[in-house]
C-alpha cells in the first residue's frame, strides 16, 4: 500500500543554483499528486529528491526533511534502498534495450537475492497485468524491450518500477512523449495504480492533471506557491499566480 510524503524546509542546489527554495508539504498516501508549473520551476528535481536521484549529480545537494511514512529518507536509509520503496518512470521511455521484455521487469528483483524461477516468472506476469501490458507481450516475453512502440516500453518503464514493490511511483511527465492513445492508456493506468501506491505526478498537461490528480501543487521560481485540492486548483485557486499560469497568462 501507498504511504504518505512529507516535505519539510526542503532545498535544493545545483552547484551555486538554488533550485528548490523551503518546500513544505504533505502528498496524502493512495491518491494522484499532480505537480504543475512552467519549465525550469523545480517540478522534476523535486521528485528527484523524493528518491535520492538529485544527489547523483555531483553538484547536487539537500537540506531539509523528506519522511516518506515513517521513514527519514536522506537519515535512516540508503539510496538504494529508498529508490527500491520509491519508483521512478521517467519522461522518455528507457527500457534496458540490450535485454528482453522478461528481464527488464526482473532486473530490479536481481539486484538483491534473486528470487527462484518460479517467483521471479509471478512478480513478472503480475508486474505486466498491473502496467496493463501483460495481454500485448505475453507471448513474446524473449523479444527485446526497445522492439516495443513507444507507449509500450513506457508501460514497459512501469512494470520494471512495480516488480520491486514500491510504496510510492514518480512518474516525471510520463505521457510527454507519447501519441494521445497511449497517454490515455497511462492515465488509466494512474487511476488503476494509486489504490496500491502513493503516485506523483509531473506534467505540463493541465488538463491530464484535472483528470488524474486529487491533489495538485503549482511551482514557480523553484518555490511552491500553492497546493490543494485539483478542483479548487483549477476552479478557485487562492494566488493570482497560479490563476494567472493556469489561464495561460503566462508559462
Amino acid at each position: 500500500m501507498g504511504v504518505d510524503i512529507r516535505v519539510e524546509n526542503l532545498n535544493a542546489w545545483y552547484g551555486p543554483v538554488h533550485t528548490l527554495k523551503d518546500i513544505t508539504l504533505h502528498i496524502p498516501p493512495n491518491k494522484a499528486t499532480a505537480l504543475i508549473g512552467p519549465s525550469g520551476c523545480g517540478k522534476s528535481t523535486f521528485v528527484r529528491c523524493l528518491n535520492r536521484l538529485h544527489e547523483t549529480n555531483p553538484t547536487g545537494r539537500v537540506e531539509g526533511l523528506v519522511r516518506i511514512g515513517e521513514v527519514d529518507i536522506y537519515k535512516d536509509v540508503s539510496p538504494v534502498e529508498i529508490r527500491r520503496r520509491v519508483g521512478m518512470v521517467f519522461q522518455r521511455p528507457n527500457p534496458f534495450p540490450t535485454m528482453s521484455i522478461y528481464e527488464n521487469v526482473a532486473s530490479g528483483l536481481r539486484l538483491g537475492d534473486t528470487p527462484r524461477k518460479g517467483v521471479l516468472n509471478e512478480v513478472v506476469e503480475l508486474s505486466l497485468q498491473q502496467a496493463a501490458l501483460w495481454d500485448e507481450v505475453k507471448d513474446d516475453l524473449k523479444k527485446s524491450g526497445a522492439s516495443l512502440s513507444g507507449g509500450q516500453q513506457q508501460r514497459l518503464c512501469i512494470a520494471r518500477a512495480l516488480a520491486v514493490n514500491p510504496e510510492v511511483l514518480l512518474m516525471d511527465e510520463p505521457a510527454s512523449a507519447l501519441d494521445p492513445i497511449s497517454t490515455a492508456k497511462i492515465e488509466d493506468l494512474i487511476f488503476k495504480l494509486k489504490s496500491r501506491y502513493t503516485i506523483v505526478v509531473v506534467t505540463h498537461n493541465m488538463q491530464q492533471a484535472a483528470r488524474v490528480a486529487e491533489n495538485t501543487g503549482f511551482f514557480l521560481l523553484g518555490k511552491l506557491v500553492e497546493f490543494d485540492s485539483t478542483h479548487k486548483i483549477f476552479t478557485n485557486p487562492s494566488d493570482k499566480r497560479t490563476q494567472d499560469y493556469i489561464t495561460g497568462r503566462f508559462g
